[in-house]
């Protein structure tokens, strides 16, 4: 029997679902559950698609660890460290680099210049080093490289058949008897200076070369840069509107190499990791283009007293005789296994010529013996790591390497068989150019860059060590590539990775 209490709570619970029934509320509930449970699984589903992305999550990384060119031009062509190069306020509207895609076609001087003011005074510097003045020089050269030498033309002759052909004792013992070494050139390097005029930023980007023009009456020097620029400073016209600073670009990638032609000094061969060959003409006003190819050019050379060819590393290994007149190539031949740094001339035997390469070996060839065959060296001398030049003596007795396994090498003898290795820190970066060892005005020093000081390191032959240090406080940088005016005794120029050259002077 049930009590009162139970009861009135089956009365209220039957109230109850009569309400409920009344107002439908079990249904909507119902309704309610299912779309909240549809909108959790649609939730859960739409989350498990994204942790899939189809396109993978590329990190962001700078331009430097992909090994890639910065996207800005860095510091504008009016900048310079000094305020005798510089005006006090920069200019209101800088020119900014060019980046024009690669020109297979000549380049006109006003297309190509990308320096302030006009460039009409450097044209009509370089056209007034008329035909007598270069002549007077090339006798100049000629009469300095046989005092130099100071060997007479019969036992050249008998030097260059023993380069070809080594087994004749009798040759070997003549030449060792009689062949001397070259005039040494008296100057005091204590009495070397650099002054603040003798100090500019030339181009914008990091210099991979520079070069004196060789002339005496006019001191002035080209510098080719990592963006393709290729600068003109005379030093004696400081006081006109550029300061006597030129700047073009007639190149898209790093300038390798820059001759000026040996009997025209108005024109002017550079060579480029672009594949691209210009001869910049002054009286045309134009960088015509000479050679293209889809490989880059790390060097290029011309022997002496031959201006109607050039040689130059096409790729890695392959040189390539280019002949100006026929416009075509007359020879190529492989020579190393990986990419040719440098290519030099022995200025007493045009016929032998000196290569150096990051494979680690620097070579010397007779011309003459190469023909079309596989070629074969008269010497080679082995490094552990690149060698990234080999040059010859100003006497050409003798010849140097820098390899950036920390040592500068020196071949020396009748046949370049004695092999001195001299320890000097040729580390670099990436950031700065590779070191290489210059001769002096005679065959008595080796000049080199200094890392750790940010000075010039000189080297003496005879000592085997370094026995004098150029420092300056002006010298605020690395100059890394270097090269002696081949006719001013004591003029040195000093090339740094910010794009300003140093030349020291005799006081």
């Amino acid at each position: 029997m049930a009590t009162e209490y139970e009861r009135k709570r089956l009365e209220n619970i039957r109230r109850n679902d009569e309400m409920m029934a009344a107002l439908n509320v079990r249904a909507k509930a119902s309704l309610l559950s299912a779309a909240t449970k549809r909108s959790r699984d649609e939730s859960k589903s739409f989350k498990k698609k994204k942790s899939k992305p189809e396109t993978p999550i590329v990190m962001r990384k700078s331009l430097r660890t992909r090994g890639l060119d910065p996207d800005t031009v860095g510091l504008p062509d009016w900048f310079s460290d000094y305020p005798k190069r510089m005006a006090s306020t920069p200019p209101p509207s800088a020119p900014l680099q060019k980046s024009s895609a690669r020109l297979l076609a000549p380049l006109p001087f006003h297309k190509a210049y990308d320096g302030e003011g006009s460039c009409k005074k450097f044209v009509e510097t370089m056209v007034n080093v008329d035909v007598a003045t270069v002549k007077d020089n090339c006798s100049s050269n000629r009469r300095r490289s046989s005092r130099l030498s100071n060997v007479k033309e019969e036992h050249v002759l008998s030097r260059e058949r023993n380069l070809v052909k080594d087994d004749s004792p009798m040759i070997n013992g003549y030449l060792k008897k009689e062949v001397v070494k070259g005039e040494k050139i008296e100057f005091d390097m204590e009495h070397l200076s650099l002054e603040s005029h003798n100090v500019a930023r030339v181009v914008p980007g990091r210099i991979f070369v520079v070069k004196f023009m060789p002339c005496e009456n006019v001191k002035l020097l080209a510098a080719g840069d990592k963006l393709g620029n290729v600068g003109f400073w005379n030093l004696d016209c400081g006081d006109d509107e550029n300061d006597g600073i030129y700047m073009f670009h007639p190149h898209t990638s790093p300038v390798s190499s820059l001759v000026f032609q040996q009997n025209s000094f108005s024109k002017v061969i550079s060579s480029s990791y672009d594949g691209l060959i210009r001869l910049m003409d002054v009286e045309k006003s134009v960088f015509d283009l000479v050679y293209s190819c889809d490989d880059a050019i790390f060097s290029l050379s011309q022997r002496p007293n031959d201006d109607q060819s050039f040689y130059f590393c096409e790729g890695y290994g392959m040189l390539n005789v280019w002949d100006i007149r026929a416009g075509k190539s007359s020879f190529k031949w492989d020579l190393h296994e990986h990419r040719i740094n440098s290519i030099d001339f022995n200025p007493q035997n045009p016929h032998v010529m000196a290569t150096s390469s990051t494979d680690g070996s620097a070579c010397l060839w007779d011309l003459r013996s190469m023909g079309s065959t596989t070629p074969k060296t008269l010497k080679t001398v082995n490094h552990s790591r690149a060698v990234h030049s080999a040059y010859f003596s100003p006497s050409g007795l003798s010849l140097a390497t820098t390899s950036v396994d920390n040592h500068i090498g020196i071949l020396s003898g009748v046949n370049f068989e004695d092999t001195s290795m001299i320890s000097h820190d040729n580390t670099t970066n990436r950031w700065i150019s590779t070191f290489r060892g210059v001769w002096g005005w005679d065959d008595s020093y080796i000049f080199v860059a200094n890392r750790s000081s940010k000075g010039v390191d000189v080297i003496s032959t005879k000592l085997k060590r370094t026995v004098k240090e150029l420092q300056d406080p002006l010298m605020k940088a690395i100059p890394c590539r270097l090269h002696c005016h081949p006719l001013n005794v004591g003029v040195l120029a000093g090339s740094t990775a910010g794009g300003q050259v140093y030349v020291w002077t005799p006081k």
